[in-house]
């Protein structure tokens, strides 16, 4: 009874008998999808719901599969592994030197390994310790005197290690929100682009001496689920750092790829 009344609404709206222009023309089209997605929905409840259907000996039934086909990851994701391995692409700005007009754009990767703590306790269960790597190098502006070097945009690039933790907070089949905090040392080589014949390379560019720095990346991400062991992750962090006399705030993003792997005791 549910799929002749579908079928009919499907044929008085496709027949043609009815003529429609602009803005109408458009909203019965929309409908008719709408129809089209609801009887195709419905019967596929109904054939769940059913499961069996009659032989033709009124007294016996056969049972019939039902379809395996759904709609999401063909297989649950329990978010119950033990290792996670994240390798990313990883944008940054920063800025070169204390007193420099702009900031400066980063490109690198981002790597990190994360070992999902065991445990009945709600809060353990979802708390990652991590420990990652992330290489950025760009090349930034700097001062107006560079020019009696004939530099303009000198390049600068970071090695950073960082060790901390994610939380893993609302989640379900389709996607995770996680909550991290990572800090650590951050070597700047700021000198890439420095001739033997420059003494006064510092001072003329504005760019800071080569040093080792803490770095603090704090955010969030979201994992969007493609199997049960693989996501598609995009996180963004804002990244705390002390080059110069002062803390300073800039942005990060990266996205990528994550494989989960091994299996945690409850």
């Amino acid at each position: 009874m549910l799929e002749e009344t579908w079928r009919r609404m499907l044929r008085l709206k496709t027949s043609g008998e009815a003529r429609t222009t602009g803005a109408r023309k458009t909203g019965n089209r929309a409908v008719t999808g709408i129809l089209a997605v609801g009887f195709l929905m419905a019967g596929a409840a109904q054939s769940q719901a059913q499961g069996t259907v009659a032989s033709p000996t009124p007294q016996t039934t056969v049972p019939i599969p039902l379809s395996k086909s759904k709609i999401g990851p063909a297989a649950p994701v329990t978010y119950d592994n033990k290792y996670e391995f994240y390798g990313s692409i990883n944008f940054m700005n920063f800025m070169g030197g204390q007193n420099l007009p702009k900031r400066m754009n980063m490109g690198g990767g981002e790597y990190l390994f994360t070992y999902w703590l065991p445990g009945d306790k709600r809060f353990l269960r979802n708390l990652g310790p991590g420990i990652e790597y992330r290489g950025e190098a760009g090349t930034t502006p700097v001062l107006a005197s560079a020019g009696i070097y004939n530099l303009s945009r000198p390049l600068v690039y970071m090695n950073m290690i960082l060790a901390g933790a994610q939380y893993r907070g609302p989640k379900n089949q389709y996607a995770a929100l996680n909550y991290h905090v990572y800090a650590g040392p951050s070597k700047g080589t700021f000198d890439a682009s420095r001739s033997a014949n420059q003494p006064f390379f510092y001072p003329y560019t504005g760019l800071y001496t080569n040093r080792t720095k803490p770095i603090i990346a704090i955010g969030g991400s979201v994992d969007f689920n493609l199997k049960k062991n693989w996501a598609i992750r995009l996180s963004p962090d804002l990244i705390l750092e002390h080059f110069g006399t002062g803390t300073r705030e800039f942005v990060a993003v990266s996205g990528g790829v994550i494989y989960r792997f091994g299996k945690n005791k409850k």
